[in-house]
Order: structure tokens, then sequence, then C-alpha cells
């Protein structure tokens, strides 16, 4: 059997999170874990706080900008850890 020829996966960490000065963000001053797994005309997008061990998976266009697809993720990642009382 062929090996896939897919490319390996990005891994991204952020340290702190910037956001704009309006916006309140939970998650700021915790290190997070990005991954980017593009698949077909997607890209997986796989966020990870360090901590708690949580983790999200998103799909998205592979053409979208990497930023958008890490404030999806980011605020996906916001919602499961305040839905388990971890926020």
């Amino acid at each position: 059997m062929p090996a896939s020829r897919e490319p390996a996966p990005c891994f991204l960490r952020a340290a702190a999170i910037m956001m704009t000065p309006m916006e309140e963000n939970p998650l700021s001053g915790r290190e997070i874990i990005f991954e980017f797994h593009p698949v077909g005309a997607y890209v997986r997008v796989s966020a990870i706080d360090a901590a708690s061990l949580t983790e999200i998976a998103i799909q998205g266009p592979v053409n979208a900008p990497q930023e958008l697809l890490k404030r999806n993720a980011l605020k996906r990642l916001e919602f499961v850890m305040k839905k388990k009382g971890l926020l």
C-alpha cells in the first residue's frame, strides 16, 4: 500500500492570547497549542489548553486566513471549557 503524500501537520504555540482591549478573554495568559492539518480542500484545526489538557477541533476551508481559524478555535475552546466548569 503506498504511503500517503499529505503534508505533516503544523504546530503553533501561543503563550499569551492577544485580543483587542474591548474583548475580555478568559483564556488570556494561558498556553494554547494549535495544530493545523490540511485534508483536501479543508484544514482541521485543533486547539489544546496546556493546563487542563482540554482539546477541541474545528474545520475550515484551506484558503481561510490562519488568524480567522485560530480565533474560531479559541472561541470553541472557551465554550467547551466554560461548559465543563474549567473557566
